[in-house]
């Protein structure tokens, strides 16, 4: 008998480095935060995450790509959900040292679903 794990999907706008991380992962694992980062936050929608790639990560790194996982809803609902602005802007905030135990409860591989890039392909800060 198959048990069928109930999940959330989730959402994660990232840069180039963060991405070949993950790439380098088997799309199966966020990286470590660094110091200056104390939290890990995925979004709820993908029209937000699109919104911080293109607005944010692309005026800045020259690219942003959007991310979608599939994590535990039981393990998710351990992280309330956060709203940062509009009534879109929802997120989880996920200390930085509880990272590598929620990647043991991503379900399936991280997916690739949106690039935003520099209208003139340079990619830098």
């Amino acid at each position: 008998m198959q048990h069928t794990i109930d999940t959330v999907t989730l959402y994660r706008p990232v840069n180039q480095a963060e991405l070949d991380l993950i790439a380098q992962s088997g799309w199966r694992a966020f990286p470590p935060r660094l110091p200056e980062q104390p939290i890990f936050y995925p979004v709820t929608n993908e029209a937000y995450a699109a919104q911080i790639a293109r607005d944010w990560n692309v005026p800045y790194y020259g690219v942003g790509y959007v991310l979608r996982f599939a994590v535990e809803a039981a393990y998710a609902a351990r992280f309330p959900v956060q709203n940062v602005g509009g009534p879109a802007h929802d997120e989880l905030w996920v200390p930085a040292e509880e990272l590598a135990e929620f990647n043991r409860h991503l379900v399936g591989p991280i997916e690739l679903t949106q690039t935003f890039r520099r209208a003139d392909g340079t990619v830098g800060g």
